[in-house]
């Protein structure tokens, strides 16, 4: 782990680190100066120049670099990375409740949980440390970006454990909604388990042969024509559990752009989204003792 930080966050981000790798006794450095690391490490050598010139790489220390020292193994170069425009979801960021230890929120549709890839600063994790004034804000479990819904963060770095322990030991029981196809040759409530398993740089999660590690009830709230609201329970938290299990058994989520195949969607477009929210949340708080409930108002849409 690296120390902390001597870089302020910038628009809710924390400051990004690079570390130098060490140097053979008997071999000479890679390279020759902090400027060449740089230029090897990191996109576009222009961009890099202009932020030499301006200070915006630092050493643990705070003090710029210049770019011309000398390499210098084994010591971290802290700096903010350039931001691109985002297209912002056009739905709200509801807060649920907000104490000294969390924050509740009700996820809109086609917002990350936290920052990765495009989707930096509209990311909810980022809204809400700005809105709150929060900068140690962090996420307890995170929802698929295409997830509505119910989600929990911790306020402070000394709740982080507590909050998180919550869900890593799947105490928390979770309740989501879906609208899907109906099958009447398919008998409810069923109990939906198999191993999943998500391999690196496939935008896809698997059902394969081994042990179960993924669990889900699958209850038949209403029916519309050929469609369904369910009510699912899972029992673990696998990538894309309930999105693969349900596209498995032949009812793949309305909207859904990934499974049962993947479809391609223009970052803007934001016309059909995924019919699944995260509706309730209940846990005993690890702090005091106390029963948390939470639900969200996120509606569904049914197919026309």
């Amino acid at each position: 782990m690296p120390p902390r930080s001597p870089l302020p966050q910038r628009h809710g981000l924390d400051a990004a680190w690079l570390r130098t790798p060490g140097v053979a006794t008997d071999e000479a450095p890679q390279w020759a100066t902090m400027r060449d690391f740089l230029h090897a490490r990191l996109p576009s050598p222009n961009l890099i120049d202009r932020m030499l010139d301006a200070g915006e790489f630092v050493d643990p220390s705070g003090r710029p670099w210049e770019g011309g020292e000398t390499y210098r193994p084994h010591t971290f170069v802290w700096f903010h990375r350039p931001l691109a425009p985002e297209t912002p979801a056009p739905f709200p960021l509801d807060i649920l409740e907000v104490s000294e230890r969390f924050v509740v929120v009700d996820k809109p549709h086609f917002m990350a949980t936290t920052p990765r890839g495009a989707h930096v600063r509209e990311s909810a994790l980022i809204k809400v440390r700005l809105e709150l004034n929060l900068p140690e804000l962090a996420p307890a479990h995170r929802l698929d970006r295409l997830t509505a819904g119910v989600l929990v963060f911790s306020t402070r770095r000394e709740h982080r454990a507590a909050y998180a322990g919550v869900f890593q030991s799947r105490s928390a029981i979770k309740t989501y909604e879906a609208l899907a196809p109906f099958d009447r040759a398919l008998e409810f409530p069923r109990r939906l388990s198999g191993r999943i398993e998500k391999r690196r740089g496939v935008l896809q999660a698997e059902l394969v042969p081994g042990e179960p590690n993924a669990e889900t009830l699958v209850e038949v709230v209403e029916t519309r024509g050929n469609h369904a609201r369910y009510r699912l329970t899972p029992t673990t938290g696998k990538t894309h559990q309930l999105r693969l299990q349900m596209s498995a058994l032949g009812l793949p989520i309305v909207g859904d752009s990934m499974y049962p195949t993947i479809q391609k969607v223009a970052p803007e477009d934001f016309t059909a989204p995924l019919q699944l929210v995260a509706r309730r949340l209940q846990f005993t708080d690890p702090v005091d003792g106390s029963p948390r409930d939470y639900s969200s108002t996120r509606s569904l849409v049914w197919p026309g």
